[in-house]
């Protein structure tokens, strides 16, 4: 790796520990369907949001409450304490499109459908209401 290339990646990197997120990659649902999930609890409290995802009927409901324990886990880690009832919230989540596998079905005289299957991403930040006011 070049010195520009080297030095922009360690600014990069000292941004980054500002910020606490978790990643969720390969998800085999497609982003529309994601993006509902995710639609519902943008800029949340992190309890409220965890309640709305336990008791909502979407099957991604259950990937985005497992990635959001695991940004606040990933808060704790960071902060060496655990986090208090209403510090926390969802300050940004977006879905990304993955890769998107392509399968044939069969269809009459010979020909053949095309499928596409597709995943996502999903990308999730949360931050200290404390933070937001310094």
């Amino acid at each position: 790796m070049g010195a520009r290339k080297h030095i922009a990646a360690e600014k990069i990197k000292e941004a980054r520990k500002n910020l606490y997120f978790a990643k969720l990659k390969g998800v085999p649902s497609s982003p529309r369907k994601m993006r509902y999930v995710v639609d519902m609890i943008r800029g949340m409290e992190v309890n409220r949001a965890l309640g709305v995802l336990r008791f909502s009927n979407k099957q991604a409901a259950a990937d985005v409450e497992k990635l959001l324990r695991s940004a606040i886990a990933n808060w704790e880690n960071k902060n060496d304490r655990k986090a208090e009832d209403g510090e926390l919230y969802v300050s940004s989540v977006f879905v990304d499109q993955g890769v998107t596998m392509k399968r044939m079905r069969p269809a009459p005289q010979g020909r053949g459908y095309r499928i596409r299957k597709r995943s996502n991403h999903v990308t999730l930040f949360v931050d200290a209401k404390t933070n937001d006011e310094k």
